[in-house]
C-alpha cells in the first residue's frame, strides 16, 4: 500500500472530523442560550450575566470558537455546565457500557447476518431465499424504539422473564442486544447475499465448477473472499454507528449508555458534554471509514489505482 494513499486518506480525515467540530459548534449556539435553560426562570439578571461571564457565552462566537479550537488542540473539551465535571472524563465514564452494548449487537449480527446471506444466496430463488429476505425487511424496516417496546411488552411485562431496563446482568442485555442487532444483522444479511450473488455469477467461478471443484473448496477458497470486499464496507459503517445507533436503544431500555447522557445533555443544554458526544461519534465514523477505505487499498488493488489516478489529475 503507497505512501500516497494512506496520506490522502488520513487528511480526509482530518479535514472531515475538522468541518463537523466546527459545525456542531456554531449550530449548538446558534439554537439559544444555554444559561437560560439549565438556570430558574426566577433568577436575576445579574446572575445570568455572571455565569455568562464565568462560561464564556458573553464573548463574540468567533472569539468563543478559537478558544474552543485552541483548548482542544490543549486536551481541554470543556467543563460540564450542569455539575462542573471535565466534560471528557464523563463521557469516557459511559464509553464501556455503550461498548459492551454496540459490539455484542455487532456479534449478534455477524453470527446471523453473514450466514443467512450466504444461504440466501446459495438457495436464491427459493423458499428459503424469500424468507431469509423477508426476515432482512423486516429487521432493516422496524424502528428500535418500536421493537424496543415490543419486546418488553412481550418478554417483561407479559412473560415476566426478562428484566425491562438497567444494565446490571447478562440478562439485561438481551433484549438492547436484539433491538440494536437486529437492523446491524438484516442489513449485513441483505449485503451478504447480493455480493455472494454476483460473485457466484462471475466467469472465473464457472471455471471453478468445469474444473470439477467441490461446494466448499468453491465456497471457502473463493467465493467468501471475493464476496467479502462489499461486505466489510457495510461493517466498517455499522462500527462507526456504534454510539449514534446506541441513543434510541439506550433511552428505552434505560441502559446508562453514551446515547442516554447524549439525550439528557441535549436536553439540559449541557453544551460541553454534547459536543463531546458529538466529536466522538463523528471520530468513531471518520476512523472505522478510514479503517475500511485502508482495508479496501490492501484487499482490493484496483482501489489504490483509482485513488492516484484521481490525485494525479
Amino acid at each position: 500500500m503507497s505512501l500516497t494513499y494512506v496520506c490522502w486518506k488520513l487528511l480526509r480525515a482530518v479535514v472531515t472530523i475538522w468541518l463537523v467540530v466546527t459545525f456542531v459548534f456554531f449550530i449548538l449556539r446558534l439554537t439559544g442560550d444555554p444559561v437560560a435553560q439549565l438556570l430558574p426562570d426566577d433568577v436575576d439578571q445579574n446572575t445570568i450575566d455572571h455565569y455568562r461571564r464565568l462560561w464564556g457565552l458573553d464573548q463574540p462566537i468567533l472569539v468563543q470558537y478559537w478558544k474552543y479550537i485552541t483548548a482542544l488542540f490543549q486536551g481541554d473539551f470543556g467543563i460540564s455546565f450542569r455539575d462542573g465535571q471535565d466534560a471528557l472524563d464523563l463521557v469516557l465514564s459511559r464509553v464501556p457500557k455503550t461498548a459492551l452494548l454496540g459490539f455484542t449487537a455487532l456479534a449478534f449480527a455477524l453470527v446471523f447476518g453473514i450466514p443467512l446471506g450466504v444461504f440466501a444466496a446459495l438457495k436464491k430463488n427459493t423458499a428459503f431465499d424469500r424468507f431469509v429476505m423477508g426476515l432482512a425487511v423486516f429487521g432493516f424496516s422496524m424502528p428500535n424504539f418500536f421493537l424496543g417496546i415490543l419486546l418488553i411488552l412481550g418478554f417483561s411485562l407479559h412473560l415476566r422473564i426478562l428484566p425491562s431496563s438497567g444494565s446490571d446482568s447478562w440478562q439485561h442485555m438481551i433484549m438492547p442486544v436484539v433491538t440494536l442487532g437486529t437492523s446491524f444483522g438484516a442489513q449485513i444479511a441483505r449485503f451478504t447475499r447480493s455480493s455472494m450473488i454476483d460473485v457466484l455469477n462471475r466467469p472465473y467461478m464457472r471455471t471453478i465448477d468445469a474444473k470439477g471443484a467441490g461446494t466448499s473448496r468453491k465456497l471457502y477458497l473463493h467465493a467468501l473472499p471475493n464476496a467479502a470486499i462489499p461486505v466489510v464496507t457495510i461493517i466498517g459503517l455499522k462500527i462507526g454507528e456504534l454510539i449514534g445507533s446506541a441513543v434510541i436503544t439506550e433511552n428505552v431500555f434505560a441502559w446508562p449508555g453514551i446515547g442516554r447522557l447524549l439525550t439528557f445533555s441535549v436536553a439540559t443544554r449541557d453544551l460541553a458534554v454534547v459536543q463531546c458526544i458529538l466529536m466522538m461519534i463523528a471520530l468513531t465514523m471518520v476512523l472505522s471509514n478510514l479503517l475500511v477505505d485502508l482495508l479496501y487499498g490492501w484487499m482490493d488493488p484496483r482501489v489504490r489505482v483509482g485513488t492516484r489516478e484521481a490525485t494525479s489529475r
